[in-house]
């Protein structure tokens, strides 16, 4: 094993070299968002049917949405994340430490993580979603939050 550090200080065991799973990258990120006052939940479907990685609520109802990118490959066939700029006010790409950042959109924030914590990399102006639109994701946010915390303390659901 050896540790992993990159020029934001963050660090990681990683027992071979190569990309960093997906779910260890949108576990950092998720700590990263609530340690800014988000709240999240990962795998979210938004009302257009299309599936975001991770997305973030705060208090004021302000939505950032994370599409996360482990190998390059992942990124040039996916051709579906400029349909989440209508659902977010900020739409980032979260990526491990050594993914080549200048492949990733110049329209989009920048987040660089690994298991246990995340970085932004390059920030994004804010776009404000349309008042109806937030309305209605805020309450499909809340339901999915509360269906998913039933079923966890009842799986026969």
């Amino acid at each position: 094993m050896k540790q992993i550090m990159n020029d934001h200080g963050l660090g990681s065991i990683s027992p071979t070299p190569g990309p960093l799973p997906a779910g260890d990258i949108c576990r950092g990120v998720c700590r990263h968002l609530i340690d800014l006052g988000f709240s999240v939940l990962t795998e979210f479907r938004l009302s257009s049917n299309r599936r975001v990685d991770v997305i973030g609520v705060n208090k004021g109802g302000n939505f950032i949405v994370v599409e996360v990118k482990s190998p390059v490959p992942d990124l040039r066939a996916d051709e579906k994340w400029p349909d989440y700029r209508g659902f977010t006010d900020k739409l980032y790409f979260a990526v491990a430490n050594g993914f080549p950042v200048q492949l990733l959109p110049p329209s989009c924030g920048i987040i660089i993580a690994d298991a246990y914590n995340a970085v932004i990399y390059r920030e994004i102006c804010e776009q404000k979603m349309n008042a109806t639109r937030r309305r209605a994701q805020i309450l499909r946010f809340a339901q999915c939050a509360a269906d998913r915390l039933h079923r966890a303390r009842d799986p026969r659901l």
